[in-house]
């Protein structure tokens, strides 16, 4: 029996992780991945503002397919062949599979905004870490003013403008640098964290003022030009420097594979997280959509799918009855201010302080640790200073 697993996301990670440390009898596990390290979502915001270097949110996808004795294809996924269980390869050999599981992320929205490809697109996760590199270099080697901006107002690209702030402020004052050269917007078609409590929106709204970040909310950016981002009301921001944080879109070539698939293009699951249309093909995370529930796409929701994926992979491969995944209609999200320094929003719940952060740093560490006794880290993690 053949598990096929394409796509190396949170929730893939919990399939190998279950199946390594229980293997069963006759069922081989395949990784389908086209990068050979993934990034943990939870630690990039304390990456990207320096609290931890880079390779500890990485996961090395190769160690871990040794330490659980999976088998691993280096390469892109492109199309299935589904009336001969084939996943398609770029460049290789089609891989067979007796059930395949996608967990391939969503792709950046380059299309809902004219010229968004000028930008620097949060997603994929694992390319976003070089081209910030190549910004902060710009930003240190600039002498004028630097205008940044990020397009999105959910957690993610509150984190990431948060973050990239407090990294590039420590590092012009580090050389001596006027800071008031770096100017910051954030720019949402909506209220900022549109999906949390008032208190939440409300605090955060604060530490941007704090912060002197320019919030606009109730902006959609319809187009990127030369120098400022253009919205769909005529009003101009100022921009040298763009980042796109907004929703992603389903990867182009779902549309081929002759999967269920939801209004967006993502591939539509039962609660046993199986495909409407084909009980031998299951999908979790961003990549994913379960009916009847309007979740969030969150690595928080990938990382909780994994075990309940793990399981019913299990059953469909011993011919058991599927249990459903009832995932919590409310989640807890830590949302990092790129300081030591968190919001907590549950529901009507509101908390803050650097001991949220502190909780934060310790959810994350375990979650990276239970895959470094598997072999799959490629740093050890220092005690939090």
């Amino acid at each position: 029996m053949d598990v096929v697993l394409v796509g190396g996301g949170h929730a893939h990670l919990g399939v190998l992780k279950a199946f390594g440390m229980v293997p069963e009898p006759g069922v081989r596990i395949t990784l389908v991945a086209r990068d050979l390290q993934t990034s943990y979502s939870g630690m990039m915001p304390g990456v990207i503002a320096g609290l931890y270097p880079p390779e500890e949110s990485r996961i090395d996808l190769a160690r871990l397919a040794v330490a659980v004795r999976a088998r691993l294809v280096h390469g892109q996924a492109v199309g299935l062949n589904r009336a001969r269980k084939q996943v398609l390869v770029a460049g290789q050999d089609p891989v067979r599979y007796d059930l395949v599981s996608f967990d391939v992320g969503a792709a950046p929205d380059l299309v809902s905004i004219r010229d968004a490809d000028k930008a620097i697109a949060v997603k994929p996760i694992n390319e976003l870490w070089g081209k910030l590199e190549a910004l902060r270099a710009r930003c240190r080697g600039g002498a004028g003013r630097l205008r940044i901006t990020v397009i999105g107002g959910g957690a993610t690209g509150v984190e990431l403008l948060l973050s990239l702030q407090a990294r590039l402020r420590a590092e012009l004052a580090a050389a001596g640098r006027d800071l008031s050269a770096l100017s910051f917007v954030l720019a949402t078609d909506g209220p900022v964290l549109a999906g949390h409590n008032p208190r939440v929106r409300a605090a955060f709204r604060r530490i941007m003022r704090q912060r002197q970040i320019v919030l606009e909310e109730d902006r959609r950016v319809v187009a990127i030009a030369q120098g400022s981002l253009i919205c769909a009301d005529g009003m101009r921001i100022a921009a040298d420097e763009v980042l796109l944080a907004t929703p992603g879109v389903a990867p182009h070539w779902f549309a081929q594979t002759g999967l269920a698939l939801d209004g967006r293009g993502f591939v539509a699951v039962h609660d046993t997280l199986q495909v409407l249309n084909d009980l031998d093909a299951f999908a979790a995370g961003d990549c994913a959509t379960l009916l009847g529930l309007s979740l969030e796409k969150s690595g928080v929701y990938a990382v909780r799918a994994g075990d309940w994926l793990a399981a019913n992979l299990r059953r469909r491969a011993l011919g058991e009855a599927l249990e459903p995944w009832r995932p919590q209609r409310t989640r807890l999200a830590l949302i990092s201010t790129g300081e030591r320094f968190a919001v907590a929003s549950w529901g009507a719940f509101k908390a803050e302080g650097a001991w949220v952060w502190s909780v934060k740093d310790w959810i994350d560490r375990r979650w990276m640790q239970s895959y470094r006794r598997l072999g799959g880290s490629g740093a050890d993690l220092p005690r939090r200073k």
